[in-house]
């Protein structure tokens, strides 16, 4: 281990050779490197949210909160990722562009597992990996259990607070449907943080995710529409119109419900 440099640590040749432009274009790089490091970035998020989700089970909500904390500040990063490539303009894009193929965002499978761990329980999302059997595999691991959000509420329950028919829910793929006893049962969080203070933390945390992952949304169709306006999606989506419609998801529906009841 004394011989191990910082290169053979990081693994840094396997690193800086896995891009591979496809035209002798001077913006294909950063195109490439700006999606590859955002992969990265979802792995640690992905990791992160598994185990918050296994300290929420435990009972364990501080080191939770840490978790929480940290998933919002990787979706800042990814954030400003797109900063970066808001510097190449159509033109620019353009000149490599007809070489992706069919290669689209909508295929990252990190992407959709972090959208079903956080709770976007929606099976039509696994449409895009129906070719790929090790990936579905993945991904139905993941709907066959519980997600983040579903486990903030087994967390209210076992505080004593009602949760309605969330209580019975025993088969998680389906997309879950708010119901207003979950939304009483943060409302009487909220009413008395000093009493639920460790539920009050956990909802603000949930929150603060959701709030970051909202903007890394929003700031993805900004970043499109001013590249390649209205045209669309190169793995056939509409593009554009595709992607403000997920703009409408909310991960966390009660929590941001429960801002218009106090």
């Amino acid at each position: 281990m004394a011989s191990m440099t910082y290169s053979d640590y990081l693994h840094l040749e396997r690193v800086l050779d896995a891009q591979a432009p496809q035209s002798g274009a001077h913006d294909e790089l950063l195109f490439i490197i700006q999606h590859q490091t955002s992969e990265l970035w979802m792995k640690l998020a992905i990791h992160e949210i598994g185990s918050a989700m296994a300290a929420i089970r435990q009972g364990q909500l501080r080191p939770a909160f840490k978790m929480l904390a940290r998933i919002a500040r990787i979706f800042e990063q990814l954030n400003n990722s797109w900063d970066v490539l808001r510097t190449m303009t159509p033109s620019e894009y353009t000149e490599f562009r007809s070489l992706l193929g069919r290669s689209s965002g909508i295929q990252s499978y990190q992407y959709r597992m972090i959208e079903l761990l956080a709770g976007n329980r929606n099976p039509a999302l696994l449409v895009a990996h129906a070719g790929h059997p090790d990936i579905m595999t993945k991904l139905e691991a993941i709907l066959a259990a519980p997600s983040l959000y579903e486990e903030a509420l087994r967390a209210l329950a076992r505080d004593g607070l009602d949760i309605g028919e969330d209580a019975n829910r025993t088969i998680w793929r389906q997309t879950r449907t708010p119901n207003t006893t979950v939304l009483d049962a943060w409302k009487t969080v909220y009413g008395s943080p000093a009493k639920y203070w460790m539920l009050y933390e956990l909802a603000e945390k949930l929150v603060d995710f959701e709030d970051y992952f909202r903007r890394w949304r929003f700031n993805h169709v900004t970043t499109v529409e001013r590249i390649i306006g209205l045209k669309r999606g190169t793995g056939g989506t509409a593009g554009v119109s595709y992607l403000r419609k997920m703009l409408e998801v909310e991960l966390f529906p009660e929590l941001w419900n429960v801002r218009t009841e106090l």
